[in-house]
């Protein structure tokens, strides 16, 4: 099985960037322990902050993956063109989210991705990569 993992604008930061909500492991760290876990999955990540590379990831990989794990961060309350691409694609997409959106600011509360993608998972801080690993197998 074969999924790409997505990561939106400032996720880059994870471990230096507001810990109590993000906590203060690096993605890069969290990774290897995910690789690790699921030695069966042949994962690959990917982060930007530019929305149009996020956009082309996705179209890049939504033919040929078994499945990606997405999370757009900010991008996710203001880009239409992404959620467009989560549903122009076949390759089924989980939406991931660290933090509780619900308990969040209120413009947080929308999401241009959920409608199209498989699932959504948040508020389990970087567990929740995990649980959409699960999910697809």
């Amino acid at each position: 099985m074969k999924l790409l993992i997505i990561n939106g604008p400032n996720l880059n930061l994870l471990g230096k960037r507001e810990p109590e909500i993000y906590g203060g492991q690096s993605f890069e760290a969290f990774f290897s322990q995910l690789q690790s876990r699921f030695p069966e999955v042949e994962l690959e990540y990917f982060q930007s902050n530019i929305e149009g590379e996020l956009i082309d990831k996705l179209q890049d990989a939504g033919f040929s993956y078994d499945g990606i794990i997405l999370n757009a961060a900010a991008y996710t309350h203001t880009s239409v063109g992404i959620g467009d691409a989560v549903k122009a694609i076949e390759t089924p997409v989980v939406e991931v989210h660290i933090s509780n959106l619900a308990t969040r600011e209120p413009f947080r509360h929308e999401s241009h991705i959920s409608a199209g993608a498989r699932g959504v998972i948040f508020g389990f801080g970087l567990k929740g990569y995990a649980l959409a690993v699960q999910s697809f197998l």
